[in-house]
C-alpha cells in the first residue's frame, strides 16, 4: 500500500471527511513519525508496532562496479518492530495461504508469472 492508497482507503471508510482532510491527516502523521525519528526518538503505536533507530557501525564495503574497497561510515537507520497483534495477523494470513493447494507462496507474491 502506498500513501495515495492509504488516503483513498481512509476517505472511503470516513465519507464525512473531505479528501483534502484525509490527505492532511496522513501527511501530519507521517511527518510527526519521521521528525520524531530524525530527532533520535521512538514511536510506538499500540497494537501495531514501534519505530526506532538501529546503529550500524562503520565498516569496509565494496563498490560493485569497480570491486574497490569503500569506507562506509557509521549511521543510524530506521527500524520497525511489529507488535504481537500485527505479527500474529500476518502469520495467520501466511499460514492460510500455505494451506491453499492452488496458490503457492511464490505465486501469491507474483514471482511465478509467465513472461511474454
Amino acid at each position: 500500500m502506498i500513501r495515495s492508497d492509504l488516503i483513498a482507503r481512509l476517505a472511503e471508510l470516513h465519507p464525512q471527511l473531505l479528501a483534502n482532510d484525509t490527505e492532511s491527516a496522513v501527511k501530519v502523521i507521517l511527518h510527526a513519525l519521521s521528525s520524531t525519528l530524525s530527532k533520535g526518538g521512538r514511536v510506538e503505536i499500540r497494537g501495531f508496532g514501534s519505530f526506532g533507530l538501529n546503529y550500524r557501525p562503520p565498516r569496509q564495503g565494496r563498490n560493485p562496479k569497480t570491486g574497490g574497497r569503500v569506507k562506509v561510515p557509521a549511521k543510524y537507520v530506521p527500524h520497525f518492530k511489529p507488535g504481537i497483534a500485527t505479527r500474529s495477523r500476518v502469520q495467520k494470513l501466511f499460514l492460510l495461504q500455505m494451506k491453499k493447494p492452488s496458490v503457492s507462496p511464490d505465486e501469491s507474491r507474483g514471482l511465478n508469472k509467465e513472461r511474454p
